[in-house]
């Protein structure tokens, strides 16, 4: 069973050495949704709490929150891409979201409505 919630943060960016305007820097409110897969449930009937799981994200999700993201350990070698922001969260999720009954499954991660990825970590590949 997969289980997702939903979530968003602020931030701006700029993508080094893109041979376009993204090479300036510029914001998004990224959307952002997180899949849990659970083989089994609980007593409750539920897989993971879904207030447990937003607890868990909003807690990643507030590292990058308002921030200039080329300015962040995890980005200052690499581009904040939407490839590398969806990867960043995946590993520090993943820690958070795994027990006997479920385990993180994905990371999606938009910059719009209409562009964005999804990475399912390199297990599921």
């Amino acid at each position: 069973m997969d289980i997702f919630i939903e979530s968003q943060f602020s931030g701006g960016h700029h993508l080094r050495a893109y041979p376009g305007n993204c090479e300036r820097p510029h914001g998004h409110n990224w959307k952002v949704r997180v899949t849990v897969r659970a083989r089994k449930l609980d007593r409750l009937g539920m897989g993971i709490d879904f207030r447990e799981l937003k607890s868990r994200v909003a807690s990643v999700l507030a590292q990058l929150d308002h921030q200039d993201l080329n300015e962040l350990p995890a980005f200052r070698e690499i581009n904040p891409s939407s490839e590398n922001i969806a990867l960043f969260l995946y590993q520090a999720l993943e820690p958070l979201l795994h027990d006997g009954r479920y385990a993180l499954f994905s990371v999606e991660v938009r910059e719009t409505d209409n562009t964005g990825v999804i990475y399912y970590g390199a297990d599921q590949r």
